[in-house]
């Protein structure tokens, strides 16, 4: 019997030992692979573990499961009836494999609004997109949504609130947006930061520093111009308590520049917004990222999150005096580029209309927005 990727997701917030047998590629697996702060995982190739089996075997646990992952669940099932005939009969696959895993979403609690609101967050566990849902008195505004839009009409559903505004907090490189599609889908307004429209072919209702809606008649979702990310990027504090940052300030590190190929540009935009702009509000806002990076900074409650107060006191990338050893630190250490993430900015203007298929392939890996 196949293990769901909701049922791994779980498994992994709640902190259960999990074992992952990754028979993908070498390569594959040390761009992108399963972990967790309880998580085995371990690279046997699909082919080497069928012919040098008794020199691999001895990594495989006895007392536990062992799940098989491979990148569509497809040579997984083969690896588990191989497993099984060697008497390792704890062994079943991921279903729909590593392609299932970057798409799934997880929706935790952040805590309540003004006049009975809730505020969630939506964990993209195998790609660590976050995205956030606010609900009062029967509307709701989805902030950040990824192209997966049926889980956020689905909740929204089950939580008995429509939808009414779609916000994105700028114009995205590592992962396709699912901001207009959503919004289109429901009839809501959908809202952008005018100064990341480099060419997006569709209406929208324009984003500047200020713009307010208030969801529910009683929760405000206000824009606060936060650039460095991208030229556009727009922060929003939601009813006084939290700030939606967006890609320009994670839990343990900061935004890159560099995206639009302009990283000598924004560098200065991106030290007066984390140095100068952030340090005006305040010290207990709760910070909620578009992105986390590593999974340890998933905390025990399975939330993404952090107050500015401790955020500055931890982040080493936010204690930098100078501002030539700030810009130094910023260019000279960025990670490689995102996959097809010119294909993607281009998908998110809607310059392009790719088919399912190239959209899942176009996002394959992890996401790569922080310094």
């Amino acid at each position: 019997m196949a293990l769901t990727v909701k049922e791994l997701t779980q498994k992994i917030l709640n902190h259960e030992n999990v074992f992952i047998l990754d028979i993908r590629s070498e390569e594959d697996f040390n761009d992108w692979s399963i972990n967790g702060k309880n998580v085995s995982s371990i690279n046997v190739p699909f082919k080497k573990l069928e012919q040098d089996y008794d020199n691999v075997k001895h990594q495989f646990p006895e007392d536990q499961p062992i799940y098989v992952v491979c990148a569509k669940g497809i040579s997984s099932q083969k690896a588990v009836d191989f497993l099984q005939s060697k008497g390792l009969v704890q062994a079943t696959y991921v279903e729909g494999g590593m392609t299932a895993w970057s798409e799934h979403l997880e929706p935790v609690k952040i805590g309540n609004l003004t006049d009975g609101g809730e505020l969630y967050q939506f964990i993209r566990i195998g790609k660590g997109c976050l995205s956030y849902m606010v609900m009062a008195n029967g509307e709701a505004a989805v902030i950040d949504p990824v192209r997966m839009t049926d889980t956020f009409k689905s909740f929204a559903d089950d939580k008995n609130v429509s939808i009414q505004y779609v916000f994105d907090t700028h114009l995205h490189a590592d992962h396709i947006s699912g901001g207009k599609s959503l919004a289109d889908e429901v009839g809501a307004d959908y809202y952008f930061p005018t100064k990341d429209d480099e060419g997006l072919t569709f209406d929208y209702k324009e984003v500047q520093d200020g713009t307010t809606v208030k969801v529910g008649n009683s929760v405000d979702v206000l824009a606060f111009y936060s650039p460095g990310h991208t030229i556009g990027s727009t922060s929003y504090i939601v009813d006084e308590k939290y700030l939606l940052t967006g890609d320009i300030l994670f839990i343990e590190s900061i935004g890159r520049p560099d995206l639009a190929g302009k990283a000598d540009a924004w560098v200065d935009d991106l030290r007066k917004t984390l140095y100068e702009r952030y340090k005006k509000l305040a010290d207990d806002l709760v910070v909620l990222p578009a992105h986390f990076g590593e999974m340890k900074e998933i905390n025990d409650d399975g939330t993404v999150k952090d107050t500015i107060k401790n955020i500055y006191e931890k982040n080493d990338r936010l204690q930098v005096d100078s501002e030539e050893d700030f810009k130094s630190l910023v260019t000279d250490n960025l990670p490689p580029q995102p996959n097809s993430h010119e294909e993607i900015r281009k998908t998110n203007m809607g310059q392009k209309n790719p088919e399912e298929d190239e959209r899942r392939e176009m996002e394959v890996g992890p996401n790569r927005c922080a310094v």
